[in-house]
């Protein structure tokens, strides 16, 4: 068994082999807690949700981290544009963050750090850094100078002379202007902390690097984040990290976007769509299998119709489930191994579009089985599929999903005693052989949204897509 992933500083799907064997560590850029997020936001927490429990599967101890980046321009132009303090903003979205993850069924990271808690660690961070010439002190700001450091670039793959030029953002004393900030004077009205340079505030890409470095040391495995990231965040990363002296990350994989009319979801272009608002109108374990079912470097076009088609596919997987649990008259047992197959796409770069035809596949012959009264194959078949839904975090059977629905449970059973008594005048209709009454019936609760099936036990009503 070897997993393979798609290293973008490779340009290539590599062998994974971790540092440690059996362990594999993971370092993955988090919420920038400026705005609740969005379903763009949550996908990356999503596929590397999905990765973090493929490897938990095929027996790795996972280290998994996920930092807070609770200070940044636009949190602090917001704090002085709404009068409140810059923390509770940050606080506030990292919650909604939090909120998001958990709703969507993202397991807790094993640490998650927030930049604000980790000066100390910048601070030594930058003091290497100047002693070793890769960094200089001006006008209060600390710099990293980028032609220090031969492989700045390689991740993006571009070059340094034709770099366009950043906007200097009021930095000043640059070198270079392509020298990026560590460390960013004081400015009157902003947060500060105090160094050897003077008091001011940490750059966007240093935190990173000295996170990653606290909590995982100075070599790990997997470094991931949005493609969005590639450059100007993780090139910097990688600078400041192996100019100070780490090895850093071995593996970097990146996760596509979800985009609307083909620009990537932002809350800067105004086509958002708040995670906090989806949860109200589509149930969480559907957005799950919309977002984390196709493959993650595959963008997704978010629309309306899209998210029906997933709550329509995951439809006929939770109706499959139900059938067999009831048949079973208990609960079913996950099996030990998924099948081969599933594995197999699994471990090609993650392949989750490949492995859900799996379980669709699996799914199909649970059914069959259940058409002839096979009660044996029909309860193996679903053993199999919550071994893979439980890969994918999909598992409708899971305590999480559940429990979710537990607070529904008194109104299905009235739901389900008012239905019944309307599937028992359609049964008698059928029994006189009124056809066009029991039709009519049936038409009548599918307008409702319920979908009525006919089986050897009797007929059977579940809610259907809208």
């Amino acid at each position: 068994m070897t997993i393979r992933l798609y290293d973008t500083s490779a340009r290539q799907i590599r062998d994974f082999v971790p540092l440690t064997p059996g362990c594999v560590s993971i370092y993955l850029c988090g919420a920038t807690v400026q705005a609740a997020p969005h379903i763009g936001h949550i996908r990356s927490g999503l596929n590397f949700d999905i990765l973090r429990r493929w490897f938990a599967y095929r027996g790795y101890d996972v280290t998994f981290v996920r930092n807070v980046t609770d200070i940044d321009d636009k949190i602090i132009t917001k704090s002085a544009d709404q009068g409140r303090p810059w923390w509770a903003i940050g606080y506030e979205n990292e919650r909604a963050f939090n909120e998001g993850y958990t709703a969507l069924g993202c397991l807790p990271p094993t640490y998650e750090p927030r930049a604000t808690g980790h000066i100390t660690e910048m601070v030594e961070m930058m003091r290497t850094l100047i002693e070793r010439g890769h960094a200089y002190e001006a006008d209060g700001n600390v710099y990293f100078d980028v032609r220090s450091f031969p492989g700045y670039l390689e991740l993006s793959n571009q070059e340094l002379d034709n770099l366009q030029q950043p906007s200097s953002g009021g930095e000043t004393g640059k070198r270079d202007p392509r020298d990026f900030a560590l460390w960013k004077a004081a400015k009157p009205g902003e947060p500060t902390w105090e160094t050897p340079w003077g008091p001011g505030r940490p750059g966007w890409h240093l935190e990173c690097s000295a996170m990653a470095h606290k909590y995982l040391g100075s070599a790990f495995d997997i470094h991931g984040g949005g493609l969005d990231l590639i450059f100007p965040h993780h090139e910097n990363e990688i600078a400041q990290a192996k100019a100070y002296g780490d090895e850093f990350a071995r593996y970097w994989l990146h996760n596509a976007w979800v985009t609307m009319s083909g620009e990537k979801m932002s809350k800067s272009l105004g086509n958002s769509v708040l995670v906090s608002e989806m949860v109200k109108r589509w149930r969480p374990i559907v957005l799950r299998y919309y977002l984390g079912t196709p493959h993650y470097r595959s963008m997704i076009e978010y629309s309306e119709e899209s998210l029906r088609e997933a709550e329509s596919a995951f439809a006929r997987i939770e109706g499959f489930v139900q059938r067999v649990v009831e048949l079973a008259g208990g609960v079913v047992e996950p099996s030990a191994e998924v099948p081969p197959a599933f594995a197999e796409a699994m471990d090609d770069d993650l392949g989750v579009p490949q492995a859900l035809a799996v379980v669709h596949t699996t799914v199909r012959q649970g059914n069959s089985a259940l058409a002839a009264d096979d009660k044996e194959a029909a309860v193996a078949r679903l053993a199999e599929v919550r071994a893979m839904l439980g890969v994918l975090g999909l598992d409708p059977l899971d305590e999480q999903w559940a429990a979710a629905n537990d607070g529904g449970e008194d109104l299905h059973g009235v739901v389900d005693t008012l239905v019944r008594m309307v599937l028992d005048q359609r049964e008698a209709a059928r029994a006189r052989k009124d056809w066009t009454t029991a039709d009519a019936i049936r038409d009548q609760l599918g307008q409702s949204g319920l979908i009525i099936e006919d089986s050897p036990q009797g007929p059977r009503w579940s809610i259907g897509p809208r």
